[in-house]
């Protein structure tokens, strides 16, 4: 699909009163907009996923076989990977109906949103890419308003705004 015929197709998507949907992302939490014809939900998803798990009690310890009690590294990254799993398997269940998606953040977190969403062969219509900063709700919902705006078309899929 050429990057004029996706931006009729969100256009069209949006003038159908279809769902659509704007997800900005970090590792700690998502903010989901879903407009549908005139009506706009907006919900936050919260990770409670600590990158650097912490050791309980005092630091450094002296016991002689405190390294049988704390968890390896590995099991802690497993248990980091878990958490991320299950904290995207959210986010995906929020934005299932959504023919159209634009994803948006400042980390990696949306490229993993993205694999996740491709792994598993999902049928949802990721339309736009972009890196950005810390947003209040209230810009995440203009924004997301903005690019599915049938007077403002999407932008084309490009630097920045990647597929």
């Amino acid at each position: 699909m050429t990057n004029t015929n996706a931006n009729n197709a969100v256009v069209a998507i949006y003038k159908t009163h279809s769902t659509v949907a704007g997800v900005w992302i970090d590792h700690r939490e998502a903010v989901i907009v879903l407009v549908s014809g005139k009506r706009q939900d907006t919900k936050r998803i919260k990770s409670y996923v600590e990158k650097q798990l912490r050791r309980s009690g005092r630091s450094p310890s002296r016991d002689r076989f405190e390294a049988q009690r704390v968890p390896a590294d590995d099991s802690r990254e497993r248990e980091y990977t878990g958490h991320l799993a299950n904290y995207y398997d959210e986010v995906i269940s929020c934005i299932r109906p959504a023919e159209a998606i634009l994803l948006f953040g400042p980390g990696e977190a949306k490229g993993e949103l993205r694999k996740r969403i491709e792994r598993h062969k999902l049928d949802l219509r990721i339309t736009c890419l972009e890196t950005a900063d810390k947003m209040t709700e209230r810009q995440i919902s203009q924004k997301v308003a903005r690019h599915y705006s049938p007077a403002n078309p999407a932008r084309p899929l490009g630097r920045g705004n990647r597929r």
